[in-house]
């Protein structure tokens, strides 16, 4: 399923949404002009490598990888990189539809501080999981995931309009917001569980879906939503 708009309207024009977009797409064409090695270089470098996290809490990860960001920053530069056209594509998705709405609850500057925090605890809720890998954790999911719990919690009657494959059919429905993101987090969560154990065939120690990142950041999402005024009335 892929969601295409919701019928919440906004009051505001959201342009930490819109420049979190760009940052992201223009952050993308970057690593375009990068080649293989170079590339590889940059994910080393400003994402999130969890035995290396793990190395500056408990001692040297036992895979040297070049590092030039500290490692805090780089919970915060890896919500910013994407991995392919798909990736990126699919996350700024999600954020153009449901990012908009929480903007407009929480305001600009609230709802950019709300963004990076769910991201930076979505990628630690993926390194206490798999702290010895040594494979790079990036994307904008998790803090996309933060903004989808928190709009399940103030829109949860919501129509989202849905793209759905049914085989070789394709339709769209209109489904209720509390269905389609609980959904969402259920699949998250027992991918997650499965990743724990068989972690040769999904998860991050593949190399695929950082699954626990995005239902992490879901949960700190709804957590910290209501605490940022999400459910404060006007």
């Amino acid at each position: 399923m892929f969601p295409l708009r919701d019928d919440v309207p906004t009051s505001i024009t959201p342009y930490i949404t819109y420049g979190l977009i760009g940052a992201n797409i223009g952050i993308f064409l970057y690593q375009l002009t990068l080649n293989q090695q170079q590339l590889q270089e940059f994910f080393y470098s400003a994402a999130v490598v969890p035995c290396q996290l793990s190395g500056n809490i408990v001692g040297r990860c036992p895979i040297p990888t070049p590092q030039q960001l500290p490692e805090w920053m780089t919970l915060i530069s890896s919500q910013f990189l994407h991995g392919g056209f798909l990736h990126i594509a699919g996350n700024m998705l999600f954020l153009w539809i449901f990012g908009n709405n929480v903007e407009d609850r929480l305001g600009h500057v609230k709802f950019l501080i709300f963004y990076l925090t769910c991201g930076v605890l979505a990628a630690l809720s993926q390194w206490f999981f798999s702290p010895n890998s040594t494979i790079p954790s990036l994307g904008a999911s998790g803090a996309i995931a933060g903004v989808m719990g928190a709009y399940i919690l103030r829109y949860p009657q919501a129509r989202v309009l849905t793209l759905v494959f049914l085989g070789f059919f394709v339709t769209t429905l209109q489904i209720p917001a509390i269905f389609f993101l609980g959904l969402w987090f259920v699949q998250q969560a027992l991918y997650g569980i499965a990743s724990l154990q068989v972690p040769s065939n999904i998860g991050m120690e593949s190399g695929g879906v950082a699954y626990w990142a995005h239902a992490g950041g879901f949960v700190f999402g709804a957590i910290l939503a209501p605490m940022f005024g999400l459910l404060k009335r006007d």
